[in-house]
């Protein structure tokens, strides 16, 4: 690269976005990115080492409902380019709300696209030429094409709650436990059924409820329940804890099932463990 690298820098615009505090990663406290209060330490050492910064990047956080919350971040990464004359992309990350809940919304792509193109054109203008605008809504795109399916082992019935125990656990799906969020669950084996009021846990050594006081169609031992929203922070955050073995995965096209994953075996789950002889 001729001596100037060109590499791409993460902002904070210190705005609180997100569906949580746990997936809120633009606001003033979170390690993510560097503060927009801190440009000008950024400017010396670019002209002291020679970087050359050919983009900015922010991603304020995940499960954004309100089109504001982004043109706020949008506006504040605008003002921060007079900083950098290279630019040639700007990388507005992701965060789009998915409906988790049949009752949520999803963020309004067209609302935030009509007012955004006029936002960027505008810029690019009082920037001098044209630069790209990156996005990267990976779970927006994903998530809803996936479906998490898991047997009901047992029944219990306390004092406070009727429990169904099922044959997994947060090492398959450990979004509720990690996010406290929500995934809507359908019992597959009698989806017509009246409705009961039911707490979903796992098979782990801590209290993984996947579900509290949750309405789901009447279940019954063997039967198989469906978590929607899972093709997103599903597959990808499972583990092995408690010796468990990750699921397998099934792609479903035009009517076809295709296995695109096997179920892991015991021996995968000991095989890079080494035995001493001592």
């Amino acid at each position: 690269h001729g001596g100037k690298a060109p590499i791409c820098i993460r902002l904070n615009p210190h705005i609180m976005a997100g569906g949580n505090y746990q997936i809120s990663t633009g606001h003033i406290d979170s390690k993510f990115g560097i503060s927009i209060h801190q440009l000008r330490h950024i400017e010396r050492i670019i002209e002291t080492t020679g970087l050359k910064v050919n983009g900015l990047h922010m991603h304020t956080g995940s499960d954004i409902l309100n089109v504001d919350v982004f043109l706020r971040g949008v506006d504040i990464l605008f003002e921060s380019t007079k900083y950098f004359p290279d630019l040639e992309f700007i990388d507005l990350g992701s965060g789009f709300k998915v409906p988790m809940a049949p009752t949520e919304n999803s963020t309004d792509i067209e609302a935030l696209g009509k007012d955004l193109s006029k936002r960027f054109n505008s810029f690019c203008k009082d920037y001098g030429r044209e630069l790209e605008l990156w996005f990267e809504p990976g779970k927006f795109l994903v998530s809803e094409a996936g479906t998490f399916l898991s047997k009901v082992n047992v029944i219990k019935q306390t004092t406070a709650t009727v429990f169904a125990g099922i044959d997994s656990g947060f090492n398959h799906l450990i979004r509720p436990m990690f996010y406290s969020s929500y995934h809507h669950i359908i019992n597959a084996s009698n989806p017509n059924g009246i409705e009961r009021i039911y707490t979903v846990s796992g098979y782990i050594c801590e209290t993984d409820n996947f579900a509290w006081d949750r309405k789901i169609n009447e279940i019954k031992e063997g039967d198989i329940l469906a978590f929607q929203n899972a093709g997103a922070y599903g597959f990808q955050m499972a583990s092995n804890y408690n010796s468990r073995l990750r699921p397998p995965e099934v792609l479903i096209m035009q009517g076809k099932d295709y296995l695109i994953r096997k179920r892991e075996e015991l021996e995968e789950n000991l095989r890079n463990q080494i035995i001493l002889d001592l």
